[in-house]
Order: structure tokens, then sequence, then C-alpha cells
């Protein structure tokens, strides 16, 4: 997921600060007793819920490696930094973690405009960054479509998102005619939305109306009485639970009825809160992981985290549980705690086994993986079905 990058200038001074610090970040763990790893999450602010989520996760999984012994007879010590869902404190935590903290790997942000903001200066200190939510098809590629050497992540992308609800709308529930509303300010939903019109129109369909709203709008009511005398039969919403919540409450509330389709945004807890349960119904949404899957190793997680933490997993606890596994496993395959044999490593993976998928690492380090299809019944999640990556 992505929020709109912006304050590039503030990353690019950042980087600049630090040239010439990338060699001591790049080894500075090797030597010690314990392997420093960063977290740069959104722990407060807008998209605090991914952040809060994706540590949770992770700290459950350093504590299950560091009572097996740790990785490289190490013990992993986490130094955790909220980036207060905010662009350039993303950037500013990722040059703290890399040069002051002198961190192996840093871990996130959850955020795709948040990683890109930090990208840079991981680059520069030649510390791998690795995000398990950062769902922008660019973030680990520049503009010129150049590998970023050092930055990777752990979930699929938006464009594929697009692509299965574009051909879920049209495929499996017969679909026609879309209504699109989607968040000007937001790459995520503009990427997202992309996608499911290509696909949606490969199967025939037609977009009757697009119409968009700005991120922290609260009355949807105008846009959504336009898109109702669209007469869709279907409604592509890709956006944040804060906003979708809302949407969702107020097109139900104007007799907008008909199937709303997203992706891995709607997934917190509040989207039930923000709607009410009752809206949530023929509500389907592109996601990492369902609560319902029956694999012994999923279980014995959701087990696990539900002792540690008295509530049931969700989909960001089991991709920051995949993410330190994940790292974990690189830095056995690398020898020692060195950041660029760790990059070299990573790169390198193949058919990892984690909670939210088989993940392999493309040459544009994205994982290939599976994704879900969760539908929402009287504001639950329930499983559709998982398929395979295309």
């Amino acid at each position: 997921m992505k929020k709109k990058l912006s304050l590039l200038l503030a990353s690019a001074l950042v980087v600049s600060s630090f040239v010439g610090c990338s060699k001591s970040a790049a080894t500075s763990s090797k030597d010690s007793k314990t392997i420093k790893v960063g977290l740069n999450y959104e722990l407060t602010g807008g998209v605090a819920t991914y952040g809060q989520g994706l540590v949770e996760g992770i700290e459950l999984a350093v504590e299950e490696i560091n009572k097996n012994g740790g990785v490289l007879n190490k013990q992993i010590e986490l130094v955790k930094v909220d980036n207060k869902s905010d662009n350039a404190e993303s950037a500013n935590v990722a040059s703290k973690l890399a040069v002051k903290d002198k961190v192996v790997a840093i871990l996130g942000p959850a955020t795709s405009g948040n990683t890109k903001a930090a990208a840079p200066i991981a680059i520069q200190n030649k510390v791998p960054l690795i995000s398990a939510s950062a769902t922008a098809d660019d973030v680990t590629v520049d503009s010129n479509g150049k590998v970023r050497e050092y930055v990777f992540k752990t979930c699929f992308s938006d464009s594929f998102q697009g692509v299965i609800m574009g051909n879920f709308a049209a495929q499996d529930l017969g679909k026609k005619k879309a209504a699109l509303l989607i968040d000007s300010t937001s790459d995520y939903s503009k990427g997202l939305a992309k996608n499911f019109k290509e696909t949606f129109a490969k199967f025939g369909g037609q977009i009757v109306t697009e119409q968009a709203y700005q991120a922290k709008d609260t009355d949807f009511k105008a846009v959504l009485t336009k898109i109702k005398g669209a007469n869709p039969d279907i409604l592509f919403l890709p956006g944040y639970y804060e906003e979708v919540g809302l949407i969702v409450k107020q097109a139900r509330e104007l007799g907008l009825n008909v199937p709303v389709l997203g992706g891995d945004g709607y997934e917190s807890p509040k989207l039930a809160e923000l709607a009410g349960k009752a809206a949530l119904n023929q509500v389907y949404f592109t996601n990492h992981y369902s609560p319902m899957d029956t694999a012994p190793e999923v279980t014995k997680f959701r087990e696990a985290f539900k002792t540690k933490y008295n509530k049931e997993a969700n989909a960001f606890n089991a991709l920051g549980y995949d993410l330190a596994y994940f790292l974990a496993d690189g830095l056995k395959r690398a020898g020692e705690a060195d950041s660029t044999k760790l990059k070299d490593a990573l790169a390198a993976t193949k058919n990892f086994k984690g909670i939210t998928g088989e993940i392999s690492i493309d040459a544009n380090h994205n994982p290939v993986k599976s994704i879900t299809i969760l539908e929402m019944k009287n504001g639950e999640q329930t499983f559709l079905k998982k398929l395979a990556p295309q």
C-alpha cells in the first residue's frame, strides 16, 4: 500500500547529509553480540493500524527466533522508531537507523509512499530495506526501470491486485458496468484503478462513471449520488479503510447497494467500526492472508499470536511475522551479519515458506506469491478463494 509521496526535497536533503556514512552502516553488526534490525513504522498517524500490526507480527517472530537460539548464534535486537505516518519522517528514521544505530537491515515502512521516501537513505548507506506491505509497483525499481539494489518487498504488487479484481468482477461476479471512485491523492488508489479498468475492459466491461475524492474527506454523498445516477452494477473503490468505511456507509444509506470491490487497504478492524457491520455485505477485497486458512503453520501462528496478544491475528500481523522470518532466512544464508552479503542473499531467495504464501524473489526484488480474495458478510471477513501468482 502507499500514500502519496511528498516532501521529496526533504528526503533528498536527508540523503545528502549522510553521504560517506555507508561503509560503517553496512558492516556494523558483524562483531556485535546481537544483530541490530531497524523498524521504521507508522506507529502513530493516519495509518497507524498498519504499522502497529506489522510490528506485532515482527515482535512475535523475533521472540520465537531468539528463544530458539537466534540467528548465526546471535540474538536479534530490534530498534523501533515511529515514522508518524509521514514521508519526511520516514526518511529521517531511515537515516537514524542506518547511521546512528548501525542496523544491518531496516524493516518497513508500511506504506509505499513512506517506503519510497526511506529508500534513498537505505541505498546510500547500503543497508537492505524490506517492506512487507508496500504494494506499489515502483517501490523496488526507479522511474527508469532500474532495480533499487538494496530495496525489497515481500508483498504482491498493486498491478496484480487490480488485474485480479478486474477479472473477478467480470468473470466471477458477471458484472458489465462498473463505477470507479478513486482517491486522487493516492498513487495506490490510481494504480489499482488503472489495472482494474484495463482488465475489466478485456472482458467486455464498461466504466460508466469515474469519480474522485481526496484523503481525509468525510462527506461523500454528492459524488455517490452521481455514481448512483450512472446505474452501475458494481463499484470499484480502491482506497484505505479510513475513507472506504465512510464511503460504504454513505453509499448504503443512499441506496447504492451494488457490490463494492477493493484492495488490501481495506484490511483493518476499523473498517467495520466506520462503516457499520450491516453496510459491509457484498464487499470483496484482495488480501495477503486469511484467518480462515486451515494450513498447520497458519494455525500455529494464529494460536501463538492469540496467546501473546489476546486477539485474533490479521493480515498485517501475518505479513510482519513472515517478514521477520524472511530476514532471518536471509541472514542464515548470508553467513554473517553483513548488509551487503545479506542483500545478495535476499535477492537469491527461492521458495521461502511463509504464513502469507511461498515467496521467491524475482529480478526486480518483488516476490512471486499467491493472493487471497475475501468477502465481507455482516462486517466479518470470510474466505472466498486463493489464487496462484500470474
